[in-house]
């Protein structure tokens, strides 16, 4: 001992008589810190949810995030301003070309039309009031109407003037009949040039031009105006000083683009466009046929009708039995009266080379005609019939056969195809999803309050798959990848013995499977409660897991909107196992996995279990 000298003595370590409940406390101030931590950072951001889905967010995030949606905003708004300064600039523009094309609309009629202006601008304007100011040819159903007048009209043309220019049609009793139908298919094309031709909408740089005074210089420029121009000269005129005929009527025949026209816009608006393209190629080998009937009575007159074996005799209708001719000569079908001179060897063998060329270009089209409208039951068999051979090939078993082959029957007898809007645009695709589906999305309790466009993106996720009657769907103790929105029939939830109760029925509209989506694998939290299989044929559209997180790691805010509905719909359609789960978490939560019992201790309650202590007490 040395005085005035002070030694520190360390205080004696804590005594510790249960190392378990030491451990145990010392890990229970850990996690009770880490939760004081979390509730934190709660606070700071309501929206933060556990870390399994979505991370805390620090101030510092939190400010960048702040930051990044100012310069988003001020982006935006610079955007916007940019898209407002073009498009006036835009519109100035049009302005600008529609004064110039006014202007020159005063002047072009004054060296070509300006006489027809004057005279049909009355009509003009009262038109405006009937059909617009403006029409588009592609789907507005009057001008398809109206291009069906203009089709008989040349019809009528191209048949009935080559027919009166060979047959002997005209004489003074029925010469007048003639002239008013010319005078009808002529106001029907006259018709067509001054009112309904130059209010044809077109586009130019992509913008479709709906500027009146636009369209009427651009039909006056085009070459399409010289044509009907040079169709409807009256040079029916003549007839007035030489003899009637309709020899002076040829230059209709230029209009053939009327007709062309009126094709393609009728093709359009069909809903089974091979039957107009049957009918077009069966039209055109009959008009091949009327004019070779019209050439054949020409080469009799000038043989002289009756004079040989070959020609046209004369007797009964002129034209029936000429264009009977026509057709067993074109076709080469046989039976025909042998030429005799020189001019009729000619005529016939060119008949001959004529028909055969004529005959098999039609033919050919009319395969690829029917061909085109049957490609898509090409496919459907070719498909078949290698999934079949797969089968055989491999000896699968023939009720697995049979079913297969029911799918694909099935599945084309309700689609009419196997594959569908691969091929369109993504616009389109996008388009036909939203009509189609997006209503039935947004009643889904748990995409209420999601953002519209990450609905839209799922929309373009969804598969179409069908089921057959007893397929199950679903079956219970399943892991949840996917849900499911039933298209058309019906699938039910059945449970029991050998699964023949049947606790709901779901229809067309309804959606389940869609807990599944947001619940974690840990511990088999999504894991399917119920068997569903489909009740007769199901068509079901089906969004899977792996494309939802896709979706919305592109949509944070929808994310967090999900976790939050997911947690309830999860309370609301499960209280009893959720409430034991939960108890479950938290006691584990506060005490930890309890360490397992000593083999010695183990031993010793088997011993006093087996009642041997009792016997050796007895015994004493």
């Amino acid at each position: 001992h040395v005085p005035g000298l002070q030694v520190l003595v360390p205080p004696p370590p804590p005594v510790v008589y249960s190392r378990f409940t030491d451990d145990t406390l010392r890990d229970l101030i850990k996690r009770l810190r880490e939760r004081t931590e979390m509730l934190k950072e709660k606070v700071i951001d309501p929206y933060a949810t556990s870390p399994e889905i979505t991370p805390p967010v620090t101030k510092e995030e939190a400010e960048k995030k702040k930051a990044e949606e100012a310069a988003k905003k001020a982006e935006e708004k610079k955007k916007k301003d940019e898209e407002k300064r073009l498009e006036a600039e835009k519109k100035a523009e049009e302005e600008r070309l529609a004064e110039e094309a006014r202007k020159k609309a005063k002047i072009l009629p004054d060296i070509r039309c300006s006489c027809f202006d004057v005279l049909f601008h009355p009509i003009e304007n009262m038109m405006d009031s009937v059909l617009g100011n403006t029409i588009d040819p592609f789907t507005d159903r009057r001008y398809i109407a109206w291009l069906t007048v203009v089709a008989i009209a040349y019809n009528y043309n191209i048949w009935f003037c080559s027919a009166r220019l060979a047959f002997p049609y005209h004489s003074p009793a029925i010469n007048m009949y003639w002239v008013i139908f010319d005078i009808l298919s002529d106001l029907v094309n006259v018709v067509d040039i001054i009112v309904w031709q130059p209010r044809l909408q077109f586009v130019k740089a992509g913008d479709i031009i709906k500027d009146r005074a636009l369209t009427k210089v651009h039909y006056r420029k085009s070459q399409r105006f010289k044509t009907d121009l040079l169709s409807v000269l009256p040079l029916d005129l003549f007839c007035l000083h030489f003899e009637f005929s309709a020899i002076y009527r040829l230059n209709r025949f230029i209009r053939i683009e009327s007709f062309f026209e009126f094709s393609d816009r009728l093709e359009s608006i069909m809903a089974k466009a091979y039957i107009w393209r049957v009918a077009r190629t069966t039209g055109y080998l009959l008009y091949v046929l009327h004019l070779n009937a019209c050439a054949f009575y020409v080469a009799s007159v000038h043989q002289g009708l009756a004079t040989t074996t070959w020609v046209y005799n004369g007797k009964g209708s002129a034209y029936l039995r000429c264009y009977y001719f026509a057709v067993r000569s074109l076709i080469n079908i046989g039976g025909l009266p042998e030429p005799i001179t020189t001019y009729e060897i000619t005529f016939q063998m060119t008949n001959f080379f004529i028909g055969v060329f004529v005959f098999s270009s039609l033919i050919g089209q009319m395969r690829d005609v029917i061909g085109a409208a049957t490609a898509g039951q090409t496919y459907f068999r070719a498909s078949m019939d290698g999934c079949v051979a797969y089968m055989n090939t491999y000896t699968i078993p023939k009720l697995v056969q049979n079913r297969v082959r029911t799918w694909y029957n099935y599945t084309w007898a309700a689609q009419g195809m196997l594959e569908l809007l691969d091929k369109m645009p993504l616009v389109m695709r996008t388009a036909i999803a939203v009509d189609i589906n997006l209503a039935t999305f947004q009643k889904i309790a748990l995409f209420q309050g999601c953002d519209q466009q990450m609905l839209v993106d799922m929309l373009l996720r969804l598969k179409s798959i069908i089921y057959l009657p007893g397929d199950f769907v679903v079956k219970k103790g399943d892991i949840g990848k996917e849900m499911y929105i039933i298209k058309s029939g019906a699938v039910q939830v059945v449970g029991g013995p050998d699964n023949s109760i049947v606790f709901v029925t779901l229809k067309a509209g309804s959606v389940f499977g869609e807990i599944s989506l947001l619940q974690s694998a840990k511990d088999g939290g999504n894991r399917r409660t119920a068997n569903v299989k489909a009740h007769g044929f199901a068509n079901l559209f089906v969004l899977e897991k792996k494309d939802l997180f896709d979706i919305l790691v592109h949509y944070p805010e929808s994310q967090k909107v999900l976790a939050r509905k997911g947690r309830k719909l999860i309370k609301a359609k499960g209280p009893a196992a959720a409430k034991t789960n939960e108890e479950k978490q938290k006691g584990l939560t506060l005490f930890g996995q309890k360490p397992p019992t000593p083999k010695m201790l183990k031993a010793f309650g088997n011993f006093r279990k087996g009642g041997l202590m009792d016997k050796l007490k007895v015994k004493s």
